[in-house]
This record gives C-alpha cells, structure tokens and sequence, in this order.
C-alpha cells in the first residue's frame, strides 16, 4: 500500500503493531471500521481527512525510546497528509512533557495533543474519524491548512483561547509555528493584552535540564 493512500470515510488505516492494543479495543467499540496495514511508514495512523498521526506513549518518553527520531522522520515524511503528533501525559511522564512539547511544536513546527492515555487518544481519533463526513464544514476548506481541525484543536488547548479566538489566530499567523514565535505585542491586537500574555507564556514554559 502506498504511504499516502487515503481510509474511506468511517475508516482508518492502522499500523500492525496496534492490533492487540487497548487503543483499538476502544476504536472498535466507538463504531471506527479499522484497516490494519504494515506500510504506512513511520505513522501510526491515516485517517480520510488526510491526516496521519503518530503516537508518542509514556514508555517512549520515559525510556527516552529514540522518541526524538522517530519525530523527526515523521517530521521529514515525504506526504500530502496533515501530520499530528498525540503525546502521552501522563504522571509518569508529565515532568518531561514540556520538553516534549518545545522539541515537537517549536523545532519540529508539528502540532501536538496531549492525551492521558490510549483511551482518550481513542475518543480522539473516533471524533476525527466519524466527524469527517463529507458535509463537515471542514473538508470544504481542505486546502486551508489553518482551517485543519487538528490544528485548530491545538490551538485551544492554550488556556483563555476558544474556537474563534483559536481562527482568529490562525488567520493572522496561518501556522503552529508561527504563533509559537509571536511576540505577545503581535498577539494582543487579535485577542487582548491578557490572553496575549497567556499564548505566550503556554508556548515558552522553561522546561528540565534548561532546555
């Protein structure tokens, strides 16, 4: 199978070695038909919507499991896909998360979830998967990278940022990386000199080791 062939709707195409996880016992039970498949390349994960995602788990993190390579081939993948990294914090892993987060969405410029588990990352992808019909309001803006749901739904995780403020956002700056490297006067006339200062302090945590 090519790297880039696309699920059909309702289905995702999944690597071999998620077939006894507890990430597919829930896919499954969320009414996701899964396609298991040994060539897509350092992905985990294609879905419809042209997105592929790799899954970054807390042995990863914790074991330093070659994580940081494998991003960045994933980073580095030859695609048409919209690429989305799901990490794993947990309390096992949540004191290396920040470090995580600035080497993927800062040198790496890939948008990141945080998911608490196999579970919630399986609620995730469910929600990408069936809400990509072929009337979601999404899709007729395919093109738009700043319009992708993955990366609008990055956006919102900053504390104070909602759905429009998130496209406003995104609008102005068009990529994570960009907002990333927004100054807070750039932000301020878009959302406030308050949530301004939030974005960036979200983005420019100090993290371990002085990294």
């Amino acid at each position: 199978m090519a790297a880039a062939a696309l699920p059909p709707f309702g289905h995702i195409f999944i690597g071999e070695k998620w077939r006894q996880s507890p990430l597919v016992s829930s896919l499954k039970g969320g009414g996701v038909k899964l396609l298991f498949e040994s060539e897509l390349g350092v992905a985990d994960f294609h879905l419809a919507n042209k997105t592929c995602i790799l899954y970054v788990s807390e042995c990863d993190i914790v074991a330093a499991n070659s994580y940081k390579r494998k991003l960045v081939l994933f980073r580095n993948a030859s695609s048409s896909f919209q690429k989305l990294v799901l990490v794993e914090n947990t309390r096992l892993s949540e004191q290396y998360f920040s470090t995580v987060q600035k080497f993927v969405m800062f040198d790496l410029g890939l948008p990141l979830l945080p998911v608490g588990g196999q579970a919630e990352a399986s609620q995730l992808i469910t929600q990408m998967v069936l809400g990509d019909g072929r009337d979601n309001p999404f899709r007729r803006t395919a093109s738009s990278r700043m319009l992708d749901p993955a990366v609008l739904a990055v956006v919102q995780q900053v504390p104070g940022v909602g759905r429009i403020k998130a496209l406003a956002l995104l609008q102005r700056f068009c990529s994570i990386q960009r907002l990333c490297n927004a100054a807070p006067p750039e932000l301020e006339p878009i959302v406030g000199q308050a949530t301004a200062q939030q974005i960036h302090n979200f983005f420019h945590k100090p993290t371990a080791a002085g990294t």
